[in-house]
């Protein structure tokens, strides 16, 4: 038996995210969004302090960071570990389902990262023809 969730206020659908008010689309944006798709991607490599995933997602703030990571914890994609030492420690580590969705996240930055000689050239190509 397939699990539904009531997307639309007149009819019984399996989650689709372009339904607005299906909550897959809340999930998606916490993973596709600026943010959430670098932190994915940082932890990806390993479990991370917050200064040590702070620097190692350049140019995040300390408060969005925060924010992105309470959104990716919520959606069971983040597991967050304090630990009660002095001064306090906190490590963030990605849950089997968050390692899942950073494993596909990450194939898509190598994706892109391998295809930017095109990407620049279809900008710099655009750019010339707009004047």
């Amino acid at each position: 038996m397939t699990t539904t969730h009531e997307c639309t206020e007149d009819e019984r659908l399996p989650y689709d995210v372009f339904s607005r008010a299906c909550p897959s689309r809340g999930t998606l944006e916490h993973i596709t969004g600026r943010w959430g798709g670098l932190t994915l991607g940082a932890l990806y490599e390993g479990s991370l302090r917050f200064n040590e995933l702070r620097r190692r997602v350049d140019g995040v703030s300390e408060k969005m960071l925060s924010q992105t990571l309470h959104a990716l914890e919520r959606d069971g994609l983040v597991h967050r570990e304090a630990q009660p030492t002095n001064p306090p420690r906190v490590d963030y580590e990605l849950t089997p389902l968050g390692r899942e969705v950073a494993r596909r996240l990450t194939s898509l930055i190598q994706f892109v990262e391998g295809r930017m000689d095109e990407v620049l050239a279809a900008r710099q190509a655009y750019d010339a023809r707009r004047g």
